[in-house]
């Protein structure tokens, strides 16, 4: 049995749920307040000491960082091949998805909102601030290479990829927070193309502002 431990409306565990539904495979979730700091419990520490969601138990193992997590879907199982084998697009896809996964996501995670509020005093104005400069920055840069390539169906072509699979629940996440997202009409047009794919569809927690 697969298990992937996560938080519904978490981006990283987002990002798993569609990888394991577009390769067809089954699993079961287990979820984790982490409003209420359950990602912190001793039981799930054992999961995962870094006590980050997700956790994904397959295969007899327990991998964390949703990454890595989908690199292991990708080549344990058959179906769509997420990450291009080939050198040069296999660094263009990972370098578009990194451009989420490291350089907007963890400064806007739920840890570092928290630590702005609780340790640093920081209103919520400021923090809502801070969460959209840091998508700005990140999107802006995604839409000036979009916009220098030749139009394709999905990020880094006519096939689903690493890089949709981190687009999209960012985008989620950019509207959870009603962020003006007017600028960036070529990540509109491929989020929008790959969301209404059953595999997205199907691994969406909530509709946005909903």
């Amino acid at each position: 049995m697969v298990i992937l431990h996560e938080f519904a409306l978490s981006s990283a565990s987002f990002r798993v749920r569609i990888a394991l539904n577009l390769k067809g495979v089954e699993y079961k979730t287990k979820s984790y307040s982490l409003r209420e700091g359950e990602q912190r419990s001793s039981v799930f520490l054992e999961l995962n000491p870094a006590g980050l969601v997700p956790c994904l138990e397959i295969d007899g193992l327990k991998l964390s960082q949703s990454i890595a997590i989908i690199e292991y879907i990708d080549g344990r199982y058959p179906g769509p091949q997420l990450i291009p084998s080939d050198p040069a697009e296999r660094a263009a896809v990972q370098a578009m998805a990194l451009a989420i996964a490291c350089d907007i996501h963890p400064l806007n995670n739920l840890r570092v909102l928290e630590y702005l509020e609780d340790e640093m005093g920081q209103s919520e104005q400021v923090r809502n601030r801070w969460y959209e400069h840091w998508v700005h920055a990140g999107f802006s840069a995604l839409e000036t290479i979009f916009q220098s390539q030749p139009e394709r169906q999905f990020a880094a072509g006519d096939n689903i990829s690493l890089a949709d699979i981190c687009l999209v629940p960012q985008f989620f996440n950019a509207r959870r927070y009603n962020i003006d997202m007017a600028a960036y009409p070529r990540l509109l047009e491929i989020s929008a193309r790959a969301s209404a794919l059953p595999a997205f569809v199907r691994a969406a927690p909530v509709q946005p502002n909903s």
